[in-house]
């Protein structure tokens, strides 16, 4: 039948082309001639992970025909393999990996978000999940994590060109020239002609004052794709970069040029990731950020950083070795914020407030939280469940500090007492031990960066201000900010004096809406254990009337 038509054209591993197509009557013989562009997200699915030898035989079966269907297309066979292979094998790094990849394929991104960042987790070493990962991070503008990620990746695989391309594209963005060069000739020199690596270091090189060399590389850019929709903007790009060299003024190219950020990849203009940026974040409902306000220090003063961490190890063992349980009445008054940080609504409840502190490992505490009100998640203001503080203060023990880089800012004061400022901050190539982020069934881990304020006598933990260190954008959690104060408690029957939380802020922005908590903590009980009951109570949890599934660190339920 006459008439025009929109066709698609797709297959496994390369982008899909729409085409339209007129028929003008029955004797027509059309013909279209379609090319294919690899997609960046396509993987080699023989390569999706070390094999993982604990896997069941029909867990093992069950991943290879979710392989199979995946090859072939058919993602609702893909989606009931990969399920039940999960289901058998919930840790694996591989099962984890393809639901991410399926996931992503649906643009159902925080699935592929979680499943990813599993899969990582798992198996750090995975350069296909490395790399599907950083391209999730890059189209959803997330740059800090996307170049963390991506140079992960091209350690994993050095001659992957589209990580190369695509940490290249993220180094422009975030104006780190250099950086964006070398990556991006990296690609080039792993894939000649690449047309997005080609764009991205010329833009590179106009930034570094390199105007000939970035002209020469746009125009190659031009000449290798000539129809690309950005021509006409890098024409224009080129013009300006021609008329500053001819420019007395400026001929030494000092002023910076301007950049396109204009994609590097073929699907990194996909409609999906399209929508508006993300309106900035207002500071006035919240403190200022742990590095934006730095508290003043003594002048000359030196840090013995060695010194200090030695004694706040010392006292953290002291609590390991002298408590089993301790429980303190807790008060919560949960505010819900405008945009400018003013209560539109308060709730205050109270509760029995219990913590049991363990040590599994020579070296490492754990910490499980109880509140014992016959309540559940939905019961609690807007269904979020905050804590963690006393596992907070153990962060500068040797098992936990080493997933940080730790500096000593120098020594302040608290209270008028001086106090050593120590800077934490999650490091990118460690995993996220403090916390997890828990919706439904699904958990992201927490990277804080803070400050803690430590006495310079006894070496106590007296403040600790944390925030994360970039928003999750992917499930809408944007600002955790906690403010956590520490005094000491006597506890007569021991003549013990021992330091725990006192009082402490939560600043939250999640799914768009922001809230203030204050957490408040009084009447403390002291639960002295032998270490047989330790051991004990590590393995099991709690049971009784009102008891509640224990909390490790801090994570909420949204």
């Amino acid at each position: 039948e006459a008439g025009k038509y929109d066709i698609e054209i797709s297959a496994v591993g390369y982008l899909s082309v729409q085409k339209q197509v007129e028929i003008t009557g029955l004797a027509d013989d059309v013909s279209v001639e379609v090319v294919l562009e690899r997609d960046p997200a396509a993987v080699n699915f023989d390569a999706t992970g070390t094999a993982d030898t604990t896997m069941s035989a029909k867990a093992s079966k069950e991943t290879n025909r979710a392989v199979l269907a995946l090859k072939s297309g058919s993602s609702k066979d893909a989606q009931k393999h990969l399920a039940l292979a999960y289901k058998l094998a919930p840790s694996s790094a591989r099962v984890n990996f393809l639901l991410g990849y399926q996931s992503f394929q649906q643009k159902k991104l925080d699935e592929a978000d979680a499943y990813l960042v599993r899969s990582t987790t798992l198996d750090p070493h995975n350069s296909e999940a490395l790399a599907l990962l950083g391209r999730l991070e890059h189209l959803r503008g997330e740059f800090d994590r996307a170049s963390t990620t991506l140079e992960l990746a091209v350690a994993a695989s050095p001659d992957d060109w589209s990580s190369h391309a695509l940490l290249a594209d993220v180094y422009l963005r975030q104006k780190q020239y250099e950086k964006a060069q070398k990556h991006a000739q990296l690609a080039l020199d792993r894939a000649k002609g690449d047309a997005g690596a080609t764009l991205v270091l010329g833009q590179a090189e106009a930034n570094l004052g390199h105007i000939p060399e970035s002209i020469q590389t746009l125009k190659a850019f031009l000449q290798a794709t000539p129809a690309s929709p950005l021509a006409a903007e890098v024409r224009s790009y080129i013009s300006t970069l021609e008329q500053r060299a001819s420019s007395s003024a400026v001929s030494s190219a000092t002023k910076e040029a301007p950049v396109l950020l204009v994609p590097s990849s073929p699907g990194a203009a996909d409609p999906l990731f399209d929508g508006a940026a993300e309106p900035a974040l207002s500071v006035k409902w919240q403190p200022a950020g742990v590095d934006e306000e730095k508290p003043s220090v003594a002048p000359g003063v030196t840090c013995p950083d060695e010194q200090v961490l030695a004694g706040v190890e010392r006292n953290a063992q002291q609590l390991a070795e002298n408590v089993g349980r301790f429980a303190a009445i807790e008060d919560l008054v949960h505010e819900k914020l405008d945009n400018l940080g003013n209560p539109t609504g308060r709730e205050i409840q109270r509760f029995d407030y219990a913590a049991n502190i363990s040590q599994p490992a020579p070296g490492l505490l754990q910490v499980d939280e109880y509140r014992t009100e016959r309540y559940g998640v939905s019961d609690l203001p807007d269904q979020i469940v905050t804590g963690g503080f006393p596992s907070l203060a153990l962060l500068f023990l040797p098992s936990m500090r080493v997933n940080y880089e730790i500096t000593c800012e120098g020594l302040g004061e608290w209270h008028g007492q001086p106090a050593w400022l120590m800077h934490f901050r999650q490091r990118a190539d460690r995993p996220s031990s403090i916390g997890r982020f828990q919706a439904g069934h699904v958990g992201y881990p927490i990277n804080l960066k803070g400050r803690a304020w430590i006495t310079a006598d006894t070496f106590q933990v007296v403040r600790i201000e944390s925030e994360l260190v970039s928003p999750m954008r992917q499930i809408q959690f944007l600002t955790e900010h906690s403010i956590a104060e520490y005094g000491p408690v006597h506890f007569q029957k021991k003549n013990l004096d021992l330091w725990l939380p006192k009082s402490a802020d939560v600043y939250l922005d999640i799914r768009h809406h922001r809230y203030h908590r204050r957490h408040s903590f009084d009447h403390y009980m002291l639960f002295s254990v032998d270490s047989d009951q330790k051991d004990r109570e590590a393995k099991h949890e709690p049971r009784g009337p009102g008891s509640t599934t224990p909390r490790k660190r801090k994570f909420w339920n949204a």
